[in-house]
């Protein structure tokens, strides 16, 4: 019967017998040149492998190592989360259950791994991952995980490939709950503005807690009572999701909720009464939390309208475009047109019917907290309003002749500078440009014009078609038409022989 070595002993075997071969030092000599050359061999890591593990005291915390990995070396089998190279191994088994965080640093910033597993049985079969770390797999170098009391957990560290070389530095420390982990420690915050700097990796949560915005991960707590009524915002920045509550009540399971929200929250105050927040991690996170609470500024108003050069005629169209600070949104928007009229809600439309003037329209915003704040500014209402009503065409006329075509203007309100355009038809069905005059219009009874005239020569085409159109548009220059329909006049066609 043939004999089999199993495969991990097998590894074993061979390291054992290259470690004793080689020694603590090899000296050669090598004639080359004349040189004596002494060849030194690196030293033997001791926890290289899974079962000569070093032992990690969890009563003497912060553990930290450095060990140079140039000559360690990977076992047939050995489990990773992503890839390794060359590992070294670590176990620690705790005797109460805590929060625990790897740290590892080399030279290299990204040449480095540690991966944490559980042991649920024998060998490397055995373990069940619980933790991974690599700036290659997911841009970390600390792995931070829950370790049960009576349980063994093996820290797997070394290189991301099997040439790496260097000091690797390895830190296991417990990260404690802070110290406002509980409602009944909550910290005291005492006046506006406040910071707090807090780690919430290892916070829990306790049986009752109430979660309004729906599942988080252990939370920390302060309390306020404010010395006058108003608004307050609570914020914390943090690189990971934060979910905020606010609440009043003296226990921690009989607390009303006052609102709850992801990255701030805004709530009104009363003088006197006491308000508990809540912060921590969406879902199961947990990390640095910079909790803030200020006196929530007042919302700023703003307005706008279109069109911006408003007449009589428009019906203008008004927007809030106001914007709260606190982000709890405007419960009212009140509106005064300045002509004895009023309006509310975010986009009310109006007409100047009456006159043209200067309205001064004031906005007031309440948002649904009661901060309020208020804006306003002046529509200019003008009425421009020119019309073509006279087009004096020649009822006849020859190839070869010129005659004068006279376009009347009147203008009912504003002196005005005006471009009239001349246009003739043509045997495609268009109209050619003839002539363009610029000149200025003053308002004049409704019975007078001021007219613009133009020479135009009748041409052999105009007599074989037999006729010929015109049509007269009027634009004011620096001013928009409030009737623009009059504008535009076409004369009867006159005949061409």
């Amino acid at each position: 019967m043939t004999n089999r070595v199993p495969r991990r002993m097998a590894s074993l075997a061979r390291k054992l017998v290259l470690r004793s071969s080689i020694g603590a030092i090899l000296a050669a000599t090598l004639l080359a040149g004349g040189g004596v050359k002494t060849i030194t061999a690196a030293a033997a890591l001791a926890n290289d492998d899974f079962a000569n593990a070093t032992v990690i005291d969890p009563t003497a915390l912060p553990f930290n190592d450095s060990v140079t990995i140039d000559s360690a070396t990977l076992e047939s089998g050995e489990p990773s989360c992503y890839q390794i190279g060359k590992s070294i191994w670590y176990s620690i088994t705790p005797t109460a259950t805590a929060v625990l965080r790897a740290d590892i640093s080399t030279s290299s910033f990204f040449d480095r791994v540690v991966y944490v597993y559980q042991q649920t049985g024998s060998g490397f079969g055995g373990l069940s991952t619980v933790a991974c770390a690599s700036p290659y797999f997911n841009g970390s170098s600390s792995a931070t995980f829950t370790a049960t009391a009576g349980k063994t957990y093996y820290l797997q560290v070394g290189g991301f490939f099997s040439s790496s070389v260097g000091t690797l530095n390895l830190s296991v420390q417990a990260i404690l709950p802070p110290p406002n982990d509980n409602f009944a420690s909550a910290t005291p915050v005492t006046s506006l503005p406040f910071s707090d700097s807090i780690d919430t990796t290892a916070a829990t949560t306790e049986p009752g807690e109430p979660f309004p915005c729906g599942s988080t991960g252990g939370t920390a707590w302060y309390t306020y009572t404010p010395p006058q009524t108003g608004s307050v915002t609570a914020s914390a920045p943090a690189p990971f999701s934060v979910q905020l509550a606010a609440y009043t009540g003296g226990a921690v399971g009989s607390l009303t909720s006052m609102g709850c929200r992801y990255g701030s929250l805004t709530i009104h105050v009363d003088s006197g009464t006491t308000y508990h927040f809540q912060v921590g991690a969406i879902f199961s996170g947990g990390g640095p939390i910079q909790f803030q609470l200020v006196q929530t500024p007042p919302p700023v108003a703003n307005m706008g309208f279109y069109p911006g050069d408003p007449s009589i005629f428009d019906l203008v169209q008004f927007y809030d475009q106001s914007y709260d600070p606190g982000n709890v949104g405007f419960a009212t928007e009140s509106w005064n047109f300045g002509d004895g009229t009023s309006a509310t809600g975010c986009c009310p439309t109006h007409r100047y019917s009456s006159s043209d003037g200067d309205y001064t329209v004031k906005l007031v915003v309440t948002t649904t907290d009661g901060r309020t704040a208020s804006t306003s500014q002046v529509v200019h209402v003008r009425t421009h309003d020119v019309a073509i009503t006279k087009l004096t065409v020649p009822q006849s006329a020859s190839a070869g002749q010129t005659r004068q075509i006279t376009v009347g203007l009147t203008d009912s309100r504003y002196p005005e500078t005006v471009q009239v355009q001349l246009f003739k038809s043509n045997t495609s069905g268009g109209f050619d440009l003839v002539g363009t005059l610029t000149q200025s219009v003053t308002p004049r009874d409704t019975n007078r014009t001021t007219p613009f005239s133009f020479n135009y020569t009748f041409t052999s085409t105009d007599a074989l078609v037999g006729k010929v159109t015109f049509k007269a548009d009027a634009t004011i220059i620096g001013a928009r038409d409030a009737v623009p329909a009059d504008n535009e006049a076409t004369a009867l066609p006159t005949a061409v022989k």
